[in-house]
């Protein structure tokens, strides 16, 4: 990077399961940035759910200490992202994960190498993932709110990250550079 390189700070927005961890490790792959879910600290709370900026009073923040300089918001339909979190289906010994829609195991419910059942985290279940996309919605429409009025949110709509990462290569190439001229849009 020469002295000439601007620093860029993004923020990725969206409901849990909508492909923000995708989405990032796609980012750093092809462009000079480091994925920092603002740092380790975000990262714990991404990892307990929590998400970061939730509320109005974190994105201030967040801005007082970080400019940002674009959020990139993911905004994948409800009914999808209640699929694909409910298709999920764990191992607990071992930490192997299934998923009903594209790696189910081979009997339903059983563990493909062990025989032992599969269990579903409780944050996967129906009426759990919609508890948690209502909460989600509800808190965090007015932080979209504030970044479209700052003029820095740009929405990514769709039904899978497949065909959103295009878009989001397309429109990151106009503000960041690229590690590799030559590297794809495919993932």
């Amino acid at each position: 990077m020469g002295a000439s390189a601007r620093l860029v700070r993004a923020a990725i927005m969206g409901a849990p399961g909508s492909g923000k961890g995708t989405v990032s490790s796609r980012i750093t792959k092809h462009f000079e940035l480091k994925h920092l879910s603002s740092g380790d600290l975000l990262r714990d709370n991404m990892l307990r759910g929590t998400g970061f900026p939730r509320t109005l009073p974190q994105a201030e923040a967040l801005d007082r200490a970080y400019q940002i300089d674009t959020v990139i918001n993911l905004n994948v339909p409800f009914e999808v992202i209640k699929q694909r979190l409910t298709a999920r289906w764990i191992h607990p010994c071992s930490g192997r994960v299934y998923n009903i829609e594209f790696n189910p195991p081979k009997t339903m419910g059983i563990d493909d190498l062990t025989g032992e059942p599969l269990i579903q985290r409780e944050d996967d279940r129906p009426e759990t993932v919609v508890k948690r996309l209502k909460a989600y919605e509800a808190q965090t429409e007015p932080v979209l709110e504030y970044y479209r009025k700052k003029g820095v949110l740009e929405t990514f709509s769709g039904t899978e990250t497949n065909k959103i990462w295009p878009c989001v290569y397309a429109f990151l190439q106009t503000k960041v550079p690229q590690i590799n001229q030559k590297a794809s849009v495919t993932p």
